[in-house]
């Protein structure tokens, strides 16, 4: 007799979720560590709470964790921001919410909030800052492609989802609007999954025909990344309620990510306003990108600039303002859309769409970042320094050592 077949071992079984009701000073005191963390823009940010609240501590699963994404990025707002948020609502309610929030976006904001003290008063005219932020951006290039992966491993789990993210990648490269493209994303999911081959042909054609139409009618361009010197030159001055408006219109358009906000707070503040100088305006993009806080952090440094301190905090105030009002309000039609399982498809689709649009940023990213055999050398190191080793401290080294590096080559 031949022996039986050996039986294939069955899959554990998944850890079970619990979220755990945390003191609010506790609370509030987990994601202020988070903000202080949180290098490399909102990619490595999401990838971060995931690899944490989600991962290691099974707050919630994963599957929920992609739809919740999924629904914030398509509204306004920072979504790691959001997530901060919406984490700090299932642990302890409201309140539990805001002191998430808060603790999540402080550390960015006191940071840039004396950065745009010193540029007010000194200027970055020294070569040491130069040299220090070009060491710095390779490094946080490696930080975002990091993420990148990360975020995909969960989101693209086969063919399918991998190649809604190259499409939505696509889309992103010829200018589409993003909004189009993670419907797009989400209804493609949906065709997969109810296998209406006719459909997904009719839809995938319709796609390509919209795409041309979109390239050859299109001039859309990225902003300009600012560059060399960093030299403050006041230009003029706002109110106080002007600031909170402008920061306001700025957090309400701030759709797939904070570049969408950056026409309509320049077109206040520098081609309406005169408050600021376009040059200047680009001195605080550069200055946020290499901040652990969302890109609008942006927001205070040019709040600061046009109505001083209390501009400052007004302008970041409106910025951020629908980032919490979304979840503090509509937090149970959040959950309702990620529990609903006739969603899951579109949810799901959005989820992979956004991989793709994050990856096509963090080839803009690497692009701006990586300009001399030096800078090209950290971001090697600090990219295989981060996949080799682990630890809650991991991010601030790397930072601190390409930064230093930066100093030590002159770049």
């Amino acid at each position: 007799m031949e022996p039986p077949a050996p039986q294939p071992v069955p899959a554990a079984p998944p850890a079970p979720t619990a979220i755990p009701r945390l003191p609010l000073p506790a609370l509030f005191l987990r994601f202020l560590r988070f903000g202080f963390l949180a290098w490399g823009g909102p990619v490595a940010q999401i990838a971060m709470l995931r690899q944490e609240l989600v991962d290691q501590e099974r707050w919630i699963t994963s599957d929920r964790f992609n739809r919740a994404l999924a629904v914030y990025q398509v509204l306004p707002g920072p979504e790691a921001t959001e997530l901060a948020c919406y984490f700090g609502m299932l642990s302890r309610g409201r309140v539990g919410s805001v002191l998430a929030g808060l603790g999540f976006i402080l550390p960015g904001f006191l940071m840039m909030f004396l950065l745009s003290w010193v540029y007010v008063e000194y200027g970055f005219k020294y070569a040491a800052f130069a040299a220090i932020f070009a060491g710095i951006q390779p490094a946080v290039a490696a930080l975002v492609f990091r993420a990148v992966h990360r975020i995909g491993e969960h989101a693209l789990p086969n063919a399918p989802m991998l190649g809604i993210a190259a499409g939505s990648a696509i889309a992103t490269v010829l200018g589409v609007n993003f909004l189009i493209t993670l419907l797009w994303a989400g209804l493609t999911c949906i065709i997969v999954r109810t296998r209406i081959h006719w459909a997904a042909a009719t839809l995938a054609f319709i796609s390509a025909a919209a795409a041309a139409f979109w390239l050859y009618t299109t001039n859309a361009a990225p902003p300009p990344i600012a560059s060399g010197p960093l030299i403050a030159e006041h230009a003029g001055a706002a109110t106080i309620s002007q600031s909170f408006v402008t920061g306001l219109r700025g957090g309400l358009l701030t759709f797939g990510g904070a570049y969408t906000a950056i026409p309509f707070i320049q077109r206040d503040a520098v081609t309406v306003g005169g408050w600021l100088t376009n040059a200047q305006f680009l001195d605080g993009l550069a200055l946020s990108g290499i901040l652990p806080a969302p890109l609008v952090i942006f927001s205070t440094f040019v709040g600061y600039l046009a109505a001083g301190p209390w501009g400052a905090l007004a302008m970041t105030l409106g910025m951020f303002l629908p980032a919490f009002s979304f979840t503090l309000i509509g937090h149970d039609l959040i959950e309702r859309a990620t529990h609903n399982k006739s969603l899951h498809a579109l949810l799901d689709g959005i989820a992979a769409g956004v991989v793709g649009l994050i990856a096509i940023t963090a080839l803009g990213l690497l692009k701006v970042a990586i300009t001399t055999p030096h800078a090209a050398a950290i971001f090697t190191l600090a990219l295989g320094a981060l996949y080799l080793f682990k630890g809650k401290l991991l991010i601030p080294l790397v930072i601190a050592t390409a930064g230093l590096a930066g100093y030590i080559l002159g770049l």
